[in-house]
């Protein structure tokens, strides 16, 4: 596997979106 930038970019977003999730997860369980 070639790991380009187009790669190393979509990479950055989806480990974003799974930290956005992570926390979104953790103030909802805080609420209760």
């Amino acid at each position: 596997m070639v790991v380009t930038h187009e790669t190393l970019s979509l990479l950055f977003q989806f480990g974003m979106f799974i930290v956005a999730l992570i926390a979104l997860v953790i103030s909802m369980t805080k609420k209760k």
